[in-house]
């Protein structure tokens, strides 16, 4: 039997109190596409049983859900703890292809919900699953003597801390099963990576740069192009993570604010935001193209992570807060074990909250066919920013970010703003930033629109 970790509904697990295989069916689909996932069939999200469910009718019910799916999609179960003949953990992992129901539906998982995708969506997702598996390729002529045993030691012992219990099988043993080597101990793209003595050495890519200019431009102090300060950063990606933001970290300015009657230290950028944008690239970027690395660009109103390659799969810019797709999955799970990401796809949520709490604008996001940059700007309002107000998603922070620069914004200007998501979904978005008292509705029907409260 195995023991499941109860968690709230969300990207990687539904609850399932009943046993119907086309509910089921979209359960497999949209996790398939996804990022994975586990379908709980017979407890609630509070763990209680709702339903008995025996190990004949779930091969059934596996059976006749695998039927709706095209191609079918390739599951596992276990029995969770408990009373026997109560509840079922079906595990979903991601797909290397792309599948939908048999009425033609591609779903894929969208925070709690399965979520149907239109055309353009779909041709998206399909380009990305149709690439080759990059992370899974054995890297010509490096060998297990490449991966550094120091680095492996450290992320067993990260990953026993992480999963709160021992990593009893050997070294080699993990490197196979988590996709780091092949069955001839022979490493691939994401162990060479993940634990390479010099990555760089077969992947020159696979690096970071660090520019900082001194002023908004790209020049240096006699007005012609150069820089202040210019590092190169190698090594494993945990190393690049770590001794990036140690520059990123030395190169920001640090005032002081007073809350009360003590005086707070105030870092240029809320630390979090940062390194999220630092480790998102670094999961995210694309390693298959060759010529560039990432790049962290530090201006003296700006910083910008660049991240070489476009967003994979469905996503876009108005989707990132709501929904989640690795490029390099191998690599996600591995840096969330060394504790980099501390929850899947929450990450973008909290560095807007963190930048409108210090009083910064919103991070803006630019996707391009080969490069995605976040850039947060260091400009701060002078009025305190309650944290309730931060809690919206990165298109309401645009919607109030928008208010307050032309003082007002119709349900028109806001699809302008936001012209990949449904009217429905921005309507529900500014009527819930109205009853939390954020913005205030004028007007009715064609002649609506909204302005700070």
């Amino acid at each position: 039997m195995a023991r499941l970790s109860l968690k709230p509904p969300g990207p990687l697990v539904v609850y399932l109190p009943s046993a119907e295989a086309e509910t089921l069916a979209e359960c497999l689909v949209a996790f398939a596409n996804s990022e994975g996932g586990t379908v709980v069939i017979g407890l609630d999200e509070r763990g209680r049983p709702v339903g008995r469910v025996y190990a004949d009718e779930l091969e059934g019910l596996l059976r006749a859900a695998e039927r709706l799916c095209r191609p079918p999609v390739v599951t596992g179960w276990d029995q969770l703890e408990g009373p026997e003949g109560e509840s079922y953990a079906i595990s979903v992992p991601r797909s290397p292809e792309l599948h939908s129901l048999a009425d033609g539906r591609v779903l894929i998982r969208a925070g709690s919900q399965n979520r149907p995708l239109g055309g353009e969506e779909i041709r998206q997702l399909a380009a990305t699953k149709s690439s080759s598996d990059f992370e899974a390729e054995v890297v010509p002529g490096a060998r297990r003597a490449d991966l550094d045993d120091v680095v492996i030691a450290e992320y067993l012992e990260k990953r026993a801390l992480r999963q709160r219990r021992p990593v009893t099988d050997p070294p080699d043993v993990v490197l196979r099963e988590i996709g780091a080597t092949d069955e001839y101990g022979r490493p691939t793209t994401s162990g060479l990576l993940l634990f390479g003595r010099n990555p760089q050495q077969f992947l020159p890519q696979a690096g970071l740069v660090f520019v900082k200019f001194v002023g908004a431009e790209p020049r240096g102090e006699d007005g012609l192009a150069g820089y202040g300060r210019r590092e190169e950063v190698g090594g494993p990606l945990a190393r690049v993570i770590e001794n990036a933001w140690q520059i990123a970290w030395s190169e920001m300015s640090v005032g002081a604010v007073v809350k009360g009657l003590e005086r707070e230290e105030q870092p240029e950028y809320p630390p979090f935001a940062v390194r999220e944008a630092l480790v998102n690239a670094v999961c995210h970027r694309d390693y298959r193209l060759k010529g560039r690395r990432i790049e962290i660009r530090m201006y003296a109103d700006r910083l910008e992570v660049i991240s070489p390659g476009g967003l994979p799969g469905f996503m876009t810019v108005d989707n990132l807060v709501e929904e989640h797709f690795s490029r390099n999955p191998r690599l996600v799970a591995g840096l969330f074990q060394w504790g980099y990401i501390e929850e899947l796809g929450l990450g973008i949520d909290r560095m807007i909250a963190d930048m409108a709490q210090d009083g910064h604008p919103p991070p803006k996001f630019k996707a391009a066919p080969y490069a995605f940059t976040v850039i947060l700007s260091n400009s701060r309002e002078r009025r305190a920013v309650p944290r309730w107000e931060t809690q919206m998603n990165e298109r309401q922070a645009r919607a109030v970010a928008y208010v307050r620069e032309h003082g007002s914004i119709t349900n028109r200007e806001y699809r302008e703003q936001c012209p990949d998501v449904t009217p429905e979904t921005l309507r529900l978005d500014l009527n819930d930033l109205v009853d939390r008292g954020l913005l205030l509705r004028i007007g009715a029907k064609k002649g609506t629109y909204y302005i700070l409260k």
